[in-house]
């Protein structure tokens, strides 16, 4: 049987050896955010302003996608477009698919054009994928606040720039 003054000794020892460790691993306040300042200093700070592409439409560079079917980022100005409503969608006035090869822009992909509640195709976007900026976002040239390593794997050859949501929806993670 073991006896009480040594549990009592081995508990005292494991608390000390605990707090020893936690401690070791404790984080400066400037360690803590992105900002790299003690937390009592942050009212203080202010972040870098954001700048966005003052490139028109048609003009833009076209980023790659983040990872496979990622929205795209929207490349171009959106300097009046915004907001989206249902009666006011201008990204629809490009990128409608009967006018997005006219007018050289990327078409809404299938999946907007889909109903996915009933499993319908439909002849316009879909009333649960008209508002465009819940998804895509302009992309900001600003610098990032971390590193990125990330390096996304595509299933196909043009992933980077096309979505095939629509088809591989119930495939899951490969």
């Amino acid at each position: 049987m073991v006896s009480t003054k040594t549990l009592i000794a081995a508990a005292v020892l494991s608390a000390f050896v605990a707090t020893g460790c936690a401690v070791s691993n404790t984080m400066s306040e400037e360690e803590l955010g992105l900002r790299k300042v003690d937390l009592y200093s942050e009212k203080e700070v202010v972040a870098d302003p954001t700048s966005y592409s003052k490139v028109a439409a048609g003009e833009s560079k076209v980023y790659q996608r983040a990872f496979e079917n990622a929205p795209p980022m929207i490349s171009h100005d959106v300097e009046g477009m915004l907001p989206i409503t249902k009666a006011n969608n201008s990204c629809l006035g490009c990128h409608a698919p009967e006018i997005a090869a006219t007018v050289k822009a990327t078409s809404v992909p299938a999946s907007h054009m889909y109903d996915l509640r009933t499993m319908k195709q439909l002849k316009t976007v879909s009333p649960a994928r008209y508002n465009c900026s819940q998804c895509h976002a302009p992309q900001s040239n600003n610098a990032p606040l971390v590193e990125n390593t990330f390096q996304p794997e595509f299933r196909s050859a043009d992933g980077a720039a096309k979505t095939n949501l629509l088809d591989v929806l119930n495939d899951g993670v490969r």
